[in-house]
């Protein structure tokens, strides 16, 4: 068909109505391989975090290939991993069947890690995430899990999970010798496990008091080096200070970096891509276009196409502007679709518009319900709370989607904390909801939206006035603590300073979610005060990575700050 006219209009390219149709019969995505492609046989073992090699790799019994390029996917069902799960998403998953048929290395050819005690209290299940390698448990971590073990807090619980794995996996052995790892199902882990079971030799390079449990368990990694000359000791630790106490004794140590999903947080998938200049020379030849609901698709095919990802916000601006969604995605071919422009006073949100090109985006997402999961980061003063809480007030209380607002944060203190507060659960809350209370004095008197459905005749002051208490009857604070069991139904969930709270924490509040129920993570990774969370390893950043390119999740990366001139200072020089 032939090329059609380009809109040179910002206008012509934003639908004025709603912008949630997706294509009746969408083209059918190729299918990804279950497991990715092999790594190079050539290349160095990673541990759980990439150790500082004494020696070569050993040689792996699969042949070698060029390092230049990379093997094919096939390979990766039948060559051994490499690496001791360094990082879940670069890690080789075995094929289904395959692991019982593959051989374990040789004891001089693994490496010998040394958990500390926090390492196993971060993560119940990183006994299993070491691959090939094995596992040496001095006994003063079995004596800090014992002291760990008391509780209802996520320390406790993972100290008794611990346990409870220790115990499954020691049945009717003898502590003597070592121990699969693979014994109670977790085929992933083909090393073993060592309990001390006596005493070792103590002394150290340094004199240090062995009073104190980190010294005794370097005390044992540096008696394990020196009787183990051919093998690589390695201590994993998430304390600083440990791993650097144990590199003065000239010791190996690594952080556990297993629950790392990205190593540099500058990677992170931000959900936005700039379109070059020549965009359409290159992807217009044989474009398609149609509108369906009020929203304008562009069906492109180009080799941009590729690079793509569902549901993700591509631009381009100059003289023929493009603001569009990816819809759909299939090797060189794209389907765009345009937006709504909610910058336009006429499309405000509960009073609010959007003030940039990604406060736009982000406001697209969370207007349209086929979105279940929203992720929206951004430094202070970027609007995220407030843009959620205006989407969530109009669908609650004009449209109708939602039946109830839920609230909920980490309670992580930024300074001391002021200890037991008094009252209900909601009450106990509230100091935690400062930001809660700030967002709903800007609609309430600024500039909330006076709705059809909430108006009377007095004007337009009283029924913002009036319906205050409307307001705050539909918006219910939660504290994490008893979330897990439960199922929302039809709720709008956010979930604010999403940063602090770990990979396992967000699963369960993800996992929540019940049929018509629209979940959005807010939050700054650029702020975390978790200790043992860093960006690479937040629960907010995981979320993000695992949720990009599902059809019905969406992420943005908010840019500029419009909370006030001396914020946006404050937060550059600063």
């Amino acid at each position: 068909m032939p090329l059609p006219t380009l809109p040179t209009k910002l206008g012509t390219l934003l639908s004025e109505k709603d912008d949630s149709v997706i294509l009746a019969d969408p083209p059918v995505q190729p299918d990804e391989p279950d497991t990715p492609p092999a790594r190079p046989a050539t290349a160095s073992n990673k541990a759980a975090a990439t150790p500082r090699a004494k020696k070569p790799a050993p040689v792996k019994t699969a042949p070698a290939a060029p390092t230049a390029v990379p093997a094919p996917a096939t390979a990766a069902k039948t060559a051994p991993a490499k690496s001791a799960a360094a990082n879940p998403a670069q890690a080789p998953r075995p094929a289904a069947g395959t692991a019982s048929k593959r051989t374990r290395l040789a004891p001089t050819q693994r490496k010998l890690f040394v958990l500390d005690t926090n390492v196993l209290l971060h993560d119940s299940n990183s006994l299993f995430k070491f691959e090939e390698h094995d596992i040496f448990l001095p006994m003063m971590v079995l004596e800090e899990l014992d002291h760990q073990k008391k509780g209802l807090s996520e320390v406790a619980r993972n100290a008794r999970q611990v346990s409870r794995s220790l115990e499954g996996l020691v049945g009717d052995h003898g502590l003597d010798k070592p121990i699969n790892l693979d014994g109670i199902g977790n085929t992933e882990a083909r090393g073993a496990v060592t309990f001390q079971t006596s005493a070792l030799d103590t002394s150290l390079p340094i004199q240090l008091p062995l009073g104190k449990a980190d010294n005794a368990i370097l005390a044992v990694v540096n008696a394990l080096t020196k009787s183990m000359p051919k093998r690589e000791v390695v201590l994993v630790s998430k304390d600083i200070n440990m791993r650097l106490k144990a590199k003065a004794l000239g010791l190996l140590a690594e952080d556990y970096r297993h629950d790392h999903v990205l190593d540099d947080s500058d990677l992170l998938y931000d959900g936005v891509m700039p379109l070059p200049d020549n965009f359409w020379t290159k992807h217009g030849k044989n474009m398609e276009s149609w509108q369906q609901g009020g929203t304008t698709f562009y069906r492109i095919s180009g080799p941009l196409c590729s690079q793509f990802m569902v549901n993700q916000f591509v631009f381009t601006e100059g003289d023929d502007p493009l603001y569009a969604q990816v819809r759909e995605t299939a090797g060189n071919t794209a389907v765009l679709a345009t937006l709504r422009d909610y910058s336009h006073g006429k499309n405000n949100v509960w009073g609010i518009t959007a003030r940039n090109r990604e406060q736009n985006f982000a406001l697209n997402l969370l207007m349209n319900p086929d979105f279940d999961f929203v992720s929206l980061l951004g430094h202070a003063g970027t609007g995220k709370t407030l843009l959620a809480l205006a989407s969530a007030l109009t669908q609650t209380l004009e449209t109708k989607r939602y039946n109830e607002i839920i609230i909920t944060r980490a309670t992580v203190p930024v300074g001391d904390d002021i200890g037991f507060l008094p009252g209900t659960e909601e009450e106990k809350m509230q100091p935690w909801m400062g930001a809660l209370e700030d967002n709903l004095e800007v609609l309430h008197l600024g500039t909330g939206k006076s709705s059809s459905n909430l108006s009377n005749p007095q004007g337009s002051e009283a029924p913002r006035n009036s319906t205050m208490e409307l307001v705050r009857s539909k918006i219910k604070v939660k504290s994490l603590s008893f979330m897990r069991g439960r199922t929302f139904m039809n709720k709008f969930l956010i979930i604010d300073e999403a940063q602090n709270l770990t990979p396992k924490q967000m699963k369960t509040l993800v996992t929540r979610a019940g049929p018509g129920t629209k979940i959005v993570c807010l939050g700054n990774i650029a702020q975390i005060d978790t200790p043992y969370l860093t960006e690479g390893s937040s629960g907010l950043t995981y979320v993000v990575d695992r949720f990009k390119g599902w059809p019905h999740a969406g992420h943005i990366t908010l840019q500029r700050g419009e909370r006030s001139r001396l914020a946006d200072y404050a937060s550059d020089a600063l």
